[in-house]
């Protein structure tokens, strides 16, 4: 089960990393991608929130990558990566969702439908991910 989780956690939880490293150091190649709304069509203040949140996540989102490879190394710290990655992946997950929302609900511009639709879907993936990896975690965590 570890090798499984493994491949699917380090597929999953590398779009995010990698696309908020891109958002971060190369917004004009994350807008052809699709990874993020060009500037001009958000509000400022919303593409300013994105862009600092691409940066730090760039900077701690690269846990739950790891976790993924210490699982596929069946390294037993995977343990403790995955309870503080899962933890990140948690929060990434459930504040893109309700500050969208939110956002959302108070006519701010955020994206276009079919692009709100897609982030939607990642940060429940995402979600869902970080919640199976913090039970895996904390079933696997060595009591002594």
């Amino acid at each position: 089960m570890n090798l499984i989780w493994g491949v699917i956690l380090l597929i999953i939880s590398s779009i995010a990393y990698f696309g908020q490293a891109i958002s971060a150091f190369w917004p004009e190649t994350a807008v052809k991608l699709g990874l993020t709304e060009a500037e001009a069509d958000v509000d400022p203040a919303f593409y300013a929130d994105i862009r600092g949140e691409a940066y730090w996540d760039t900077a701690v989102l690269w846990t739950l990558p790891l976790t993924g490879v210490l699982l596929l190394l069946n390294n037993p710290v995977w343990v403790y990566f995955g309870l503080v990655g899962g933890g990140m992946y948690l929060y990434f997950a459930g504040r893109g969702i309700i500050a969208r929302r939110v956002m959302q609900r108070r006519g701010i511009r955020i994206g276009s439908p079919q692009t709100l639709k897609v982030a939607y879907l990642f940060l429940a993936l995402w979600g869902v991910a970080a919640i199976i990896t913090i039970i895996m975690a904390i079933a696997a965590f060595p009591i002594s």
